[in-house]
């Protein structure tokens, strides 16, 4: 078995409480709940996360597959440089902006998920694990291999190579020389 790759699974528990604290403060907000400044924040605290956390990290091993339009989140993010591709930065980061969002009952499920994902961060921190972007790569144009020099003439089902009708260009009257004897 391999190594848990312990940031992907912070990654997606870090983005899904984002959203949850970004809905809980506009549920908040809009619903001019008591507190509701701690909403406020949660907004504003769940847009972030969610901008920070969108960009994926490229995998140890493996595939890398990022998501749809992250490529300018990702020069965004890579442009701040050990303060966002370190884990133990993002866990600290994570711990203190979901205590804000524990003051208010809309948020509190955000916070609670956002300390998870904090936790998990830790954890790859811990791992040694760190944030890698992943870079458009070029694409490499293949030759196709030496066994594939034309494409089949007959079409399917094709019989094997020994039993197949060959050609006949020299023969006056038959189109095809059959390899099997024909009986009188």
């Amino acid at each position: 078995m391999g190594k848990i790759e312990w940031a992907m699974w912070a990654n997606e528990q870090a983005l899904a409480s984002g959203l949850i604290l970004l809905t809980g403060g506009v549920v908040g907000v809009a619903g001019q709940f008591r507190g509701w400044q701690f909403a406020a924040y949660a907004v504003a605290a769940g847009a972030f996360v969610c901008l920070l956390e969108y960009p994926r990290s490229k995998r140890t091993k493996g595939t890398s597959v990022e998501r749809t339009g992250q490529y300018c989140l990702t020069v965004c993010v890579k442009s701040f440089g050990p303060l966002t591709r370190n884990y133990y930065v993002r866990a600290f980061l994570h711990a203190a902006l979901c205590v804000p969002g524990g003051f208010m009952l809309a948020t509190v499920l955000g916070c609670v998920c956002l300390g998870i994902a904090s936790l998990i961060y830790l954890a790859a921190a811990i791992r040694g694990e760190h944030w890698e972007p992943i870079l458009p790569r070029k694409e490499v144009t293949r030759k196709p291999p030496q066994s594939v020099k034309e494409p089949p003439q007959n079409p399917p089902p094709r019989p094997p190579p020994d039993t197949r009708r060959k050609r006949v260009d020299d023969l006056e009257g038959a189109a095809y020389d059959n390899p099997i004897p024909v009986g009188d």
